[in-house]
């Protein structure tokens, strides 16, 4: 295993490419970040490649960038070391780090799993069959996988998606909502601005909208909208096969018993054969921040 400690005060950003494996995160009061990278396995490939991994500590500015970068293997690998041991491509890792709260994060990988736990900033990440699991962000959130599931508890600005089969569940996001996918579902409990989202067999689920222009198209997954109560609402849902139902009452004109808040939802639906549902929202989430 390797290991290094770096006094990060200031600003942060993890800047991680770990192939294959398992990255484990974690914030603390600290100004310090310490790094762990280790091999998933005792074969004499995945020795080698943890001492050839680039880690290292840049200054940005006021603040500082932790490199953790581990060169991708094509290939098969045979070690006869330990008894007959054959992989393919790079071999699996364990990367653990403790960093200083607020940290960004940006990171890549083919296969490797994210649990990040705590608070971060912005966050950016690519990756092919990964999944990720993060706590919370105070900033934006961009990803983009094909396969790898994406969880996310809170998200402080805004939030966009592009997956082609992977699942998406987020908490709340307090910025605007962008999601394309093609086979897999998305839901989120609470968007506090607007949504655009595409989908092909993917379900929508958006349990809480409450300001914003909520755009959704699917061919065949069903899309279902619930609103903040006190919003003024427009509903523009199309479906050739599909079912649609309201539990709002719906008219020309808003009701007279309708609070006039200033909050306009506007909810512009197409699917082909997905069934559309609109639905009072339930007891808002508090997305003020924490103390």
């Amino acid at each position: 295993m390797r290991s290094e400690t770096y006094s990060t005060p200031g600003s942060v950003l993890l800047n991680l490419d770990i192939p294959a494996g398992e990255i484990a995160i974690q914030t603390a009061d600290t100004d310090e970040t310490r790094v762990e990278l280790a091999p998933g396995s005792d074969s004499e490939s995945a020795l080698e490649i943890v001492q050839s991994a680039r880690i290292e500590l840049l200054k940005r500015g006021d603040g500082h960038e932790v490199v953790v970068e581990v060169p991708t293997r094509s290939g098969i690998s045979i070690s006869f070391s330990r008894g007959p041991d054959v992989r393919f491509g790079t071999p699996e890792l364990r990367l653990r780090v403790t960093c200083p709260r607020g940290a960004a994060l940006d990171i890549r990988t083919k296969s490797a799993d994210v649990e990040a736990r705590g608070e971060y900033g912005a966050v950016e990440m690519k990756t092919a069959s990964g999944d990720l699991e993060i706590d919370e962000t105070t900033g934006s959130a961009r990803i983009k996988t094909a396969s790898g599931d994406v969880q996310i508890e809170r998200v402080g600005d805004a939030l966009d998606v592009q997956s082609v089969s992977g699942d998406v569940d987020a908490g709340s996001v307090r910025g605007d909502v962008r999601a394309q996918l093609v086979s897999g579902d998305v839901a989120v409990r609470d968007a506090g601005g607007s949504v655009n989202a595409n989908t092909v067999s993917g379900d929508q689920r958006f349990e809480a909208v409450q300001n914003g222009r909520v755009q959704l198209k699917a061919i065949s997954g069903n899309v279902t909208v619930g609103v903040r109560r006190g919003a003024q609402v427009y509903v523009d849902a199309n479906t050739v096969s599909g079912s649609t139902e309201s539990e709002l009452e719906l008219g020309d004109a808003p009701g007279e018993d309708v609070p006039d808040t200033g909050r306009l939802v506007e909810i512009l639906v197409k699917t082909v054969s997905g069934d559309v549902r609109i639905e009072r929202a339930p007891a808002p989430v508090e997305l003020t921040d924490r103390p």
